[in-house]
């Protein structure tokens, strides 16, 4: 004889065979093991959402920072692309209005240019008066916070699981990114 069963006998209040239904132990122990399997399933769910937000952003960093290079190299040559810097001054770009850089990159280098990353932020775009420096063009997340934590970024990766760090691609390469995400 099983547990439930004992239990069923022992604590069952007469009533017609007929009339099936769960007593409440039984609905008690359901209720705990669903909610065991939540409590050990929605951290890992909420983690793997935050990962995804973050490989989504990327993504479109990374997509419309090709288009606006390609428009770049149509307009003004292929500046210094491809140099490398270990620091980048956000200071040193004007910010670039999303709305003219979405007419100049739609329909010819992009099918779109996403105004926020995957957290509902504002993307800020930025470019350097001369478009003929090493980076002369950015863009930047605020990521899940929505507050830039600096305008001053050394080049490198970050704790993927800090879900409030800023992304930042500029120069044709991402700045700031997650660990384990690649650039």
């Amino acid at each position: 004889m099983t547990v439930l069963a004992w239990f069923r006998d022992r604590f069952r209040v007469s009533r017609d065979r007929s009339a099936a239904g769960f007593t409440l132990v039984e609905l008690l122990i359901v209720v705990a093991i669903v909610g065991l399997i939540a409590a050990l399933l929605i951290p890992n769910l909420i983690d793997a959402l935050q990962k995804a937000k973050q490989k989504r952003t990327m993504s479109d960093m990374k997509h419309t920072g090709t288009a606006w290079f390609s428009w770049l190299t149509d307009q003004v040559g292929a500046a210094a692309a491809g140099q490398v810097n270990v620091e980048l001054d956000w200071t040193t770009f004007t910010e670039r209005p999303f709305g003219e850089l979405r007419d100049d990159l739609i329909p010819q280098y992009s099918s779109e240019v996403p105004a926020t990353d995957a957290w509902g932020q504002l993307f800020e775009f930025g470019a350097t008066p001369s478009m003929e420096s090493a980076m002369p063009i950015g863009i930047r997340s605020s990521a899940g916070d929505g507050v830039f934590d600096d305008d001053s970024y050394v080049a490198g990766p970050f704790i993927a699981t800090d879900y409030d760090q800023d992304i930042v691609w500029a120069g044709g390469f991402f700045i700031r990114w997650p660990s384990g995400l690649g650039t």
